[in-house]
């Protein structure tokens, strides 16, 4: 059985004297996508920043691949193999294309199934490839997203968050965006998925983590929740 890629246990975040998230604990499993559904203000983003390190947090374990990154900067915690694709895209609007891609590029560690480099990232976003050379700023929503999950994936990383990836975005983009998570998990990248569609992350999750106001409400199997409408329409409200 192989290592575990992230495991988290008694995470409390804060922003401030803020109490935001409660002793939240799940575990992703190696080359598998965890779906981190809840309402708005149910804390997902707050917890991935604080996986991250961009958060004022407090665990008594954050593992990644079996090693110990609580309380390491978020540099450290980068270089260590974390990928993120924030809310908001947060791409360098004067920088080129080429230039955000070329200045996040990271060569995978050793042994790693998969490598990014600017062909596979042109090959998965076409328009990236043609737009190559145009200022990130001046850039649509839709291509400034694909842009922002391409940095992400040249860092080529060993387990990527993904906050929001399909939101804003027109039908059109959010299919091709699933098609690269799609992508991602055949290749057994590790993953975890905040998103909004929940149609979509429970097609594409494994496993699923339910949060509401700070807590842990559910967790379970994925395909599992995506039977039980009952169920979703409960945690989530929508479906």
């Amino acid at each position: 059985m192989g290592t575990d890629a992230l495991v988290i246990s008694g995470l409390n975040a804060f922003y401030g004297d803020s109490h935001v998230l409660h002793d939240v604990s799940f575990t992703v499993k190696q080359g598998q996508v965890l779906g981190l559904l809840g309402r708005n203000g149910a804390g997902k983003t707050t917890c991935i920043s604080a996986i991250v390190g961009l958060v004022r947090a407090k665990t008594a374990r954050l593992e990644l691949f079996g090693q110990s990154i609580a309380g390491l900067s978020p540099e450290a915690i980068s270089l260590n193999g974390i990928g993120l694709v924030p809310q908001g895209r947060r791409i360098f609007p004067s920088l080129t294309v080429i230039e955000n891609l070329t200045v996040a590029a990271r060569r995978g560690r050793a042994g790693q199934r998969s490598q990014w480099t600017l062909n596979d990232v042109y090959e998965a976003f076409p328009r990236l490839a043609e737009r190559k050379q145009q200022l990130a700023g001046s850039l649509s929503g839709g291509e400034q997203q694909m842009l922002a999950i391409s940095r992400a994936l040249m860092t080529n990383p060993r387990l990527i968050l993904f906050d929001e990836p399909s939101e804003g975005l027109a039908p059109q983009i959010v299919t091709e965006v699933a098609a690269v998570l799609r992508r991602l998990r055949e290749s057994g990248l590790s993953i975890v998925l905040v998103e909004q569609n929940i149609r979509l992350a429970l097609e594409i999750a494994d496993d699923v983590v339910v949060l509401n106001t700070g807590y842990v409400a559910h967790t379970g199997g994925a395909e599992a929740l995506r039977a039980d409408g009952a169920r979703i329409q409960q945690l989530l409200g929508i479906y």
